[in-house]
């Protein structure tokens, strides 16, 4: 189950008596699930953003934190408008602090079917690597 973060709905009294106007809801803000890999190079993260498309994918990275936000949108054909809807669109937000020992400055990413992969290597003094041993 995502967590989200919403307000309820208000509504408030317009200058005429029984006419009433609703103000605009927030957007609700859902947190993806992710999954986290660590290997000897890095790490990658795997979140579960359906609907969204690269166009409306945001990511940064600001010192120490990575934030990777997106809309997800359902759009109507044209000439048509939805009488109801129970979702007209969901906003993707999750954050994480990122370790020192990550090179922020080389982090790629991916989407393929709703599934962003986000990969950030380690710094290269921090990765194991192999010493060659000579025979004297």
């Amino acid at each position: 189950m995502a967590e989200t973060n919403s307000e309820s709905k208000s509504v408030k009294q317009t200058g005429s008596p029984g006419v009433q106007q609703r103000e605009r809801e927030p957007d609700v803000v859902l947190r993806p699930p992710v999954d986290i890999y660590e290997d000897a190079d890095g790490i990658t993260l795997m979140a579960d953003m359906p609907g969204v498309s690269r166009d409306r994918l945001t990511i940064e990275v600001d010192k120490d934190m990575l934030l990777v936000e997106g809309d997800a949108r359902i759009d109507m054909p044209e000439g048509m408008e939805a009488l109801y809807a129970d979702v007209r669109s969901t906003r993707y937000r999750r954050s994480f602090a990122l370790s020192g020992e990550l090179e922020t400055g080389q982090i790629d990413a991916s989407l393929k079917d709703g599934v962003l992969s986000v990969r950030i290597p380690k710094r290269a003094e921090v990765r194991p690597r192999k010493i060659e041993v000579r025979a004297e």
